[in-house]
């Protein structure tokens, strides 16, 4: 490997580096103060202590006179709907579960059944009290209560014609005009739960100028994977503007964000999977979420949603909303052609680039394969193999300038004996050198340039592939996250507390390359000699708890790399007849450009400076 290719290699893998610790500082932490946040969790939560406290004060299920006008006081308009038992209904399909409590007219539960945590157990996106769909509603002039503290009536569920099932649950007043109404249901085949806001009457009840619904959404999302460091790494918040511009921010790096532009969605994206309100007619006003992450073992992380629904002060309004709870699958998600499968990280930062490598070729290939493989390490060998066949002629012409380099090696070390240390005469003999045998100092680093998308693509695309969780092959037990052969215990710095076997291959393949090549670079330069060396060693620790099926990718590409490599030189480049081709070079005249007479210049005036100053 000539210099110029390992200078190639060495950006290569400096603007990797670059990459990933971009990558895990924007989804650093910048906590906020805990006293805020406390008061908004506070403020989030449930409430009906007056109501708890009647209810377990009530005979009989009767409440006596002086108990019923506390009530009225407390509740206003609401007062009828302040205690009840709490009843539960289940609607489900194929893939999805969700449990309704009358209690807040809500889903309290809701489970994936096609899959299972990393222990095993059943996948909830949401479970638990914390958790909650709730809009505001006027008890008086002067008091607003959360629709999720009080008691709905439940209608039965209707069974539709599709197949699917319907439920409503009713927020009743003292006033029979007057009510709040929550239509749910679900579809076969589907991660859609639709949630339609009925409000009749509201216009009688709410401030005059007020138009304006507020719905509460309270998202806790739970431990799911193996690694609760990377999940709170991928715990974010997506959003959609009406203007189709896409955003989005880390539970870790922010506590607080106003959204005050019209939203088509918003998400609470997990590793895997994601929980979306989609406005399914018009938009959301504006959005104000608030984020944090406890200090748990098995809370990723909460966050608390404001949302403004546009109220026209209609007597019957309606606001419908699909809310999807699903897997972070790039084919289901495109296919609501809202511009959800931009929640799946294909690329960002200054590498966003590479998403298109990811949209046009990496998927389409990864499912094609899998459409007829089982086996996911076998389709990523077919994919691994399938790119090194897209760069091939990349990857020859690579070759074939370091064989240039190496046939010309004995004529630059002799220039480089020659001039010492006048580094400038020695850059301007060896550019003539280089011009007269017809060779490219930088034909082996461009090529190597060129296979960075390809890189950072697969490094994007393998820990958010979905398709892979929990996929085995060979001994790792998951291919979306890390192959441990061995738990320490204790934390190495720089390292972890675990032993990735596939990142050890990588890295002794990666310095089998490296050893392969010493031949070709500058012996006498420390940098050159050993930074080839180096990298795989820096990489080590930086890949040791990235997915199994990345590691095994760059593992599997350095193996046909070596393999390639030893063809090419071997069988393949003739070398004896690159020689004869760069003497036959130098016999003809050499035309220069007025760019390289300029350099030529430049670099003569700079050694004449040099002459005269000794």
């Amino acid at each position: 490997m000539d210099r110029n290719s390992v200078i190639g290699f060495l950006l290569l893998g400096v603007l990797l580096v670059g990459y990933i610790f971009y990558n895990q500082k924007q989804q650093g932490t910048i906590a906020r103060e805990k006293a805020r946040q406390d008061s908004i969790a506070n403020l989030n939560k449930p409430k009906a202590p007056v109501a708890d406290s009647l209810m377990a004060t009530a005979n009989g299920g009767t409440l006596d006179s002086a108990h019923q006008a506390q009530l009225a006081g407390e509740f206003g308009l609401f007062a009828t709907a302040a205690v009840a038992p709490v009843q539960t209904t289940v609607m489900e399909n194929d893939d999805v579960k969700v449990t309704f409590s009358n209690k807040g007219g809500q889903p309290i539960s809701v489970q994936l059944k096609k899959f299972k945590t990393s222990e095993g157990g059943p996948l909830m996106l949401a479970q638990g009290s914390f958790n909650r769909l709730s809009v505001e509603v006027p008890a008086s002039a002067t008091k607003v209560l959360n629709s999720a503290d009080l008691f709905f009536t439940a209608g039965p569920v209707q069974k539709l014609a599709d197949g699917g099932q319907s439920i409503s649950y009713r927020l009743n007043t003292s006033n029979p005009a007057v009510y709040l109404e929550f239509v749910y249901g679900i579809k076969p085949g589907s991660y859609i739960v639709n949630y339609n806001v009925h409000a009749v009457g509201f216009q009688n009840i709410l401030p005059g100028n007020q138009n304006y619904l507020t719905l509460q959404w309270n998202s806790q999302n739970d431990k799911q994977e193996h690694d609760m460091e990377n999940e709170r790494l991928n715990n974010q918040v997506h959003y959609m503007f009406a203007n189709d511009k896409h955003d989005y921010f880390t539970l870790q790096r922010t506590s607080h964000e106003k959204l005050d532009n019209k939203l088509k969605w918003i998400s609470v994206k997990q590793q895997f999977f994601n929980t979306t309100l989609i406005a399914k007619s018009g938009s959301f006003d504006a959005a104000d979420v608030n984020t944090k992450v406890p200090q748990s073992g098995n809370i990723v992380g909460q966050a608390f949603t404001s949302l403004t629904i546009p109220y026209n002060r209609a007597n019957d309004f309606s606001f419908p909303i699909d809310i999807y709870y699903g897997p972070n699958h790039y084919k289901t998600l495109k296919s609501f052609d809202l511009g959800l499968e931009k929640i799946i990280p294909l690329g960002s930062g200054i590498f966003a680039f590479v998403k298109y490598v990811n949209k046009w070729i990496i998927i389409p290939v990864f499912n094609f394969l899998s459409g007829f493989i089982g086996n996911y390490g076998v389709i990523i060998i077919l994919l691994t193999i399938f790119i090194r066949l897209l760069i091939a002629p990349f990857t020859y012409q690579s070759y074939v300038s370091q064989a240039k380099m190496k046939v010309l090696k004995p004529e630059i070390d002799e220039l480089r004996a020659k001039h010492g240390d006048d580094q400038q005469a020695f850059g301007m003999d060896q550019m003539k050198l280089f011009k007269s045998a017809g060779v490219n100092p930088l034909g082996g680093c461009l090529p190597a340039l060129l296979q960075l998308p390809i890189l950072v693509a697969m490094y994007s695309f393998f820990p958010s592939s979905i398709e892979l969780r929990q996929e085995s092959f060979l001994w790792a037990k998951d291919l979306s996250t890390y192959d441990s052969i061995l738990n320490l215990p204790f934390n190495v710095p720089f390292y972890g507390n675990h032993v990735s076997l596939f990142t050890i291959l990588m890295t002794i393949t990666s310095l089998v390359l490296a050893f392969y090549n010493r031949g070709m670079t500058d012996q006498s330069n420390p940098v050159m000699k050993y930074m080839p060396y180096i990298m795989p060693i820096m990489l080590l620790g930086i890949f040791n708890r990235l997915a199994a099926a990345l590691t095994f990718y760059y593992f599997l590409s350095n193996v046909i790399s070596i393999l390639l490599q030893w063809v090419l030189q071997t069988f393949v480049i003739n070398h004896d007849k690159i020689h004869a081709q760069i003497q036959e070079n130098k016999k003809k005249p050499v035309s220069k450009s007025k760019w390289q007479e300029k350099l030529e210049e430049v670099q003569r005036r700079q050694q004449d400076m040099q002459q005269r100053k000794k």
